[in-house]
């Protein structure tokens, strides 16, 4: 059956539009990609920043990395840590291990301890926690995540490493427990393993990758 001419004409030019509509989102996506990238970058270095004060640190902290697989650190994924050194000798490192056992999921975390093995300072990068009983974590809603500064495996006592309710040192929240709960496991954790791996985190040349300490 042959199509009248201007159906074809219509067919084509909807084929067209059709063409050039793709490559239009293709090339927007392609220039947000790098502009999205960089964003989280520049966010991702003001929260690092936060922890281990710009100061503190002259190498490039973003670049410094390296990652390691460990179960302490919540999860069987390969956890990145950021190396913070001035004058080519360690200030700092920021691990990012999960509390997997959030009350609505897991909870991403920074963690930054000095090379004494002291907290300088514990951030939440994500969580699905409920809104106004497990958010406390967040800074912009309370100051409970500071509680970790100069924290150590030491300060407090190993059987303190819990919130109240627990019997140990560590506020929990109005209505609840399950959150901070989460929180101060997965940190002390981190401590542990920074610990016990002191040596291998700073030596490691950047971009390596670490597997569990034998």
């Amino acid at each position: 059956m042959n199509l009248p001419k201007s159906i074809i004409n219509a067919a084509a030019a909807l084929g067209l539009f059709a063409v050039i509509g793709m490559g239009l989102v293709a090339l927007v996506h392609h220039g947000t990609e790098d502009r999205i990238e960089s964003n989280e970058q520049a966010v991702l270095r003001h929260t690092l920043e936060s922890l281990v004060p710009a100061d503190w640190f002259d190498n490039d902290i973003l670049a410094d990395t390296i990652t390691v697989s460990d179960l302490t650190l919540g999860t069987d994924k390969p956890v990145t840590v950021y190396r913070a050194r001035k004058n080519g000798k360690p200030v700092a490192a920021v691990l990012s291990p999960i509390a997997p056992d959030g009350y609505n999921g897991t909870i991403k975390l920074l963690v930054a301890v000095r090379t004494d093995g002291s907290l300088r300072g514990v951030r939440v990068i994500s969580h699905r926690e409920t809104p106004g009983l497990g958010d406390p974590i967040d800074t912009d809603k309370s100051d409970w995540i500071f509680g970790f500064d100069g924290r150590s495996l030491d300060n407090p006592p190993e059987s303190r490493w819990k919130v109240k309710r627990d019997g140990g040192d560590f506020d929990q929240f109005t209505g609840a427990t399950i959150t901070p709960r989460a929180v101060v496991k997965a940190v002390y954790k981190t401590l542990t393993f920074f610990n016990r791996n002191r040596d291998r985190l700073f030596d490691q040349e950047s971009g390596s990758s670490v597997g569990p300490n034998p």
